[in-house]
């Protein structure tokens, strides 16, 4: 299986400023809803940043680029979706009180 992904000055341009934007924003995971850990580098623990593709890249490898099609995600929850569709309870547990 051929890897899709490129990584391009543009892509990663693009990606900077959608991590600065999440860190200014204090922005959640997309998929669990829980704080991500905008300390830790991105994508060195389960808890960090990771930029997830709402539109897997793997099935629209044409969106990859696109920053409509990015998300906040930990990198825990963005490897457990995989490319699947997002679903209910992916990712930590919603707080006591939920």
């Amino acid at each position: 299986m051929s890897n899709l992904r490129t990584t391009t000055r543009i892509f990663r341009k693009a990606s900077a400023a959608f991590l600065t934007q999440g860190r200014q924003d204090n922005a959640p995971c997309w998929l669990c809803g829980q704080p991500i850990d905008y300390n830790a580098k991105p994508g060195t623990t389960p808890d960090s940043h990771n930029l997830d593709h709402y539109y897997p890249v793997s099935t629209n490898p044409e969106l990859q680029h696109d920053p409509s099609n990015f998300r906040h995600a930990h990198k825990q929850c963005n490897e457990q979706r995989g490319n699947r569709r997002p679903h209910a309870n992916l990712g930590q547990n919603p707080p006591a009180w939920w």
